[in-house]
C-alpha cells in the first residue's frame, strides 16, 4: 500500500483523472440531451 515509486505515483493520478474525465463527459452529455429537448 505505501509504494511511493513514480509509477505508482502516475498510474493513481492517470486513474483519478480517467474517472473526472467521465465524469465531466457524462455531465455534458446529459446537458446536451436535456438542450435537445429543450428545443422540441
Amino acid at each position: 500500500m505505501g509504494d511511493k515509486s513514480p509509477k505508482s505515483i502516475h498510474k493513481k493520478v492517470s486513474q483519478k483523472h480517467l474517472k473526472a474525465n467521465a465524469e465531466s463527459e457524462r455531465k455534458q452529455q446529459a446537458a446536451a440531451a436535456k438542450l435537445m429537448t429543450d428545443k422540441k
